[in-house]
């Protein structure tokens, strides 16, 4: 018997904000499996034909709380595959790289446990998936980028 694939397109954001001692992170727990990472989501699974820059802010804001602008349009992508119950779903998901504009982390929606800005040293201790820890290294590079020009 063949095992049933259901592919999956996801879009979400990095996002970046200074403060006094740096650059800190918006990273979120979520509720059910209580991993850390950076906000994401389905695509147009609520508004139709949404486009993946739109759903990555979407997603930023609530998941995270917070509304942000992005500094670099072409996103990072990362894949992974993962099973639930009988299914095997392939997922793709697109980060882009924004900074924050205003909102508060804690008002953040009930798929998430918590939301909160962290110091770039903390991210790659608190991110569970080495995948999304490849992403912020690419997030790190960018940023240095756009701070230059």
């Amino acid at each position: 018997m063949k095992q049933p694939f259901l592919f999956e397109t996801s879009a979400g954001g990095i996002v970046v904000r200074n403060a006094t001692h740096g650059q800190e992170w918006l990273v979120i727990q979520h509720a059910g499996k209580k991993h850390w990472g950076f906000p994401k989501g389905h695509i147009a699974d609520n508004i139709k034909d949404e486009s993946m820059l739109d759903a990555a802010l979407r997603e930023v804001q609530e998941e995270g709380g917070i509304e942000a602008k992005v500094l670099f349009e072409t996103p990072y992508q990362i894949k992974y595959f993962f099973k639930r119950g009988v299914v095997l779903h392939k997922k793709r998901v697109a980060f882009y790289l924004m900074e924050y504009i205003s909102g508060d982390p804690a008002d953040h929606d009930h798929e998430i446990e918590e939301a909160k800005f962290v110091s770039t040293a903390e991210v790659a201790e608190i991110l569970t998936f080495a995948s999304e820890k490849k992403a912020f290294q690419w997030a790190l590079k960018m940023y240095k980028n756009v701070e230059k020009k």
